[in-house]
């Protein structure tokens, strides 16, 4: 007879989330800072995707984030709206010195609305605040997430302010909405299925296997 007790799940359940928005508004950098506390002055734009789990505890539930950084140039706009499927939240990034990118927003929230699933938590963040060359003010991002009604954050990949708070309140509302309806989970496992012609979401254990362009890494 085997003694051996099954080890348990280090999480309750786990989530993939995206990040979107223009090429340079700090998508790689917000990553990094969260997973890894760590901001490099030489990232280079991303190529197609990457991606980094970190696991959170949210009022009583261990929630492990699978972080998705997209490319955010046109020429990869059409790889990564396959990433949509099985998202149960989207991080919408722009740049606060950064006019175009922030008018891009509207357009971000078009394809959102197009590809990600009905219910997504999708928060507005305004990155860059350590920055002194301002062009777009809080009040400008307050204003534009009130249009979408999503929750807003200003944030620093520099110096870490109001990251880690960004994916806890994402990580949050998500726990919220899947208390209120546990099937949920089992729609975004179907969506992330290959099968139904996905990109594979890995299991406990295999997420340094067959990593997606970019570099291999793990929170």
């Amino acid at each position: 007879m085997n003694s051996r007790k099954k080890e348990p799940a280090s999480y309750d359940f786990m989530v993939k989330l995206l990040i979107l928005g223009d090429s340079a508004t700090g998508k790689s950098a917000i990553m990094d800072r969260f997973c890894e506390s760590v901001f490099s002055t030489n990232h280079i734009a991303t190529i197609g995707v990457d991606f980094k789990y970190k696991t959170v505890d949210c009022e009583g539930k261990r929630i492990k984030l699978q972080i998705w950084d997209t490319a955010g140039q046109e020429k990869f706009r059409s790889i990564v709206q396959t990433y949509y499927k099985g998202a149960m939240g989207i991080v919408l990034t722009y740049a606060i010195n950064d006019r175009k990118s922030f008018k891009n927003v509207e357009m971000w929230m078009k394809e959102i609305q197009t590809n990600a699933a009905k219910g997504v938590v999708v928060l507005l963040v305004g990155n860059k605040i350590d920055l002194t060359t301002r062009v777009i003010e809080e009040a400008e991002g307050k204003q534009m997430a009130q249009k979408y009604g999503v929750k807003f954050f200003e944030t620093s990949a520099k110096d870490g302010t109001n990251i880690d708070d960004l994916f806890y309140e994402i990580a949050r509302e998500i726990k919220i909405r899947v208390a209120n309806d546990p099937s949920l989970l089992a729609q975004a496992a179907e969506a992330n299925d290959p099968r139904n012609g996905s990109v594979r979401l890995k299991k406990p254990g295999e997420e340094n296997d067959n990593q997606p362009s970019g570099k291999k890494c793990k929170c």
